[in-house]
């Protein structure tokens, strides 16, 4: 991996978790950035030798400055469940005490069977609010639909694409309970760039990797809250091909999304069964309806947000921002 200004976690904890902190050496404690989600935030489709880099690990490198450096923590896993990162990840997270914490997470759990859109409110909620409570600036993102990236046929595409609406709306609502710092990466335009995205065209390749780094870096530096130099938008590689992308579609895509819709794929037939049948007789609009109140009553059976203690750095975070803005 390339020189970072993020230096590796070694575990040392330390003496207070406030802005500028000072220990033994009077000097300032590092910037502690947390990464928690599935395989997006693990850095998938940015490969740097044998490992993965990623945006999360782009944007570490443009938090911290001399005086004051970035430690950097990865915790997100390929194939994560929202129910992975409250009962694995959290912890984990919390015994650190980031400053900075991201939190994406939520296709994996449309691509199963046990989707339930008030277990992951109710998950999400908890993450959020733990990290919040601690002081923790949040970083969230609502994310493309895996249907709409893959092309699959629109009665396949469509339930898929209605559970991710979901899942963006409860992060939507979230990030404003909890003043998140938000980047809307499932606009048109960000997905139909294929330059942005990895042979596999569910995760970003270094561009998009790139992008996203460049995104949340803009919005934390306009309030204080990066402070090193903006991650750069220039891959170190040329994107894959058309021909690799299908390729890896014809091969390993199949085993991918084998694996990651372990128990979907009979389920997925009637939702997509259910979709034509309405289709044919107009009522399709019902299906959009009822997913929409599931989403109204997961969110009005939340709890009432704790009262917030203020960020660890000091500074209010945005409620969002456009991908490239």
């Amino acid at each position: 991996m390339p020189p970072s200004a993020a230096r590796p976690d070694r575990g040392t904890p330390s003496a207070a978790h406030g802005d500028g902190a000072r220990g033994p050496s009077d000097a300032p404690r590092p910037l502690r950035f947390a990464a928690l989600g599935d395989s997006l935030t693990e850095g998938v489709g940015d490969p740097v030798g044998d490992a993965w880099r990623g945006w999360a690990a782009l944007l570490a490198d443009g938090l911290g400055h001399r005086e004051r450096p970035a430690v950097f923590r990865n915790l997100a896993v390929g194939g994560a469940l929202s129910s992975d990162v409250a009962d694995t990840q959290l912890p984990r997270a919390l015994a650190f005490r980031p400053d900075l914490a991201s939190v994406v997470v939520g296709v994996n759990d449309t691509l199963r069977r046990t989707f339930d859109t008030t277990a992951l409110a109710r998950r999400l909620d908890e993450v959020l609010a733990a990290l919040d409570a601690g002081g923790t600036v949040l970083l969230t993102a609502c994310l493309p639909d895996p249907g709409s990236m893959l092309a699959l046929p629109s009665p396949l595409a469509r339930p898929l694409a209605r559970r991710q609406r979901a899942v963006n709306a409860v992060v939507h609502s979230l990030s404003e309970r909890y003043g998140a710092v938000h980047l809307h990466a499932a606009e048109a335009s960000w997905v139909a760039d294929r330059a942005l995205w990895s042979a596999d065209r569910l995760h970003p390749g270094e561009r998009g990797h790139r992008m996203l780094a460049r995104s949340f870096h803009r919005q934390l530096a306009a309030r204080g809250l990066a402070l090193g130099p903006e991650p750069s938008t220039a891959p170190d590689g040329p994107g894959p091909t058309r021909a690799q992308a299908a390729a890896w579609l014809a091969t390993a895509g199949t085993g991918w999304i084998a694996r990651r819709c372990t128990d979907l794929v009979p389920q997925l037939l009637r939702l997509a069964a259910e979709e034509v049948l309405h289709r044919a007789g107009g009522t399709a609009e019902r299906l959009d309806h009822a997913a929409r109140a599931e989403t109204s009553a997961a969110l009005a059976a939340l709890p009432p947000p704790p009262r917030r203690t203020g960020s660890a750095t000091g500074a209010e975070a945005p409620a969002g921002a456009r991908m490239g803005g």
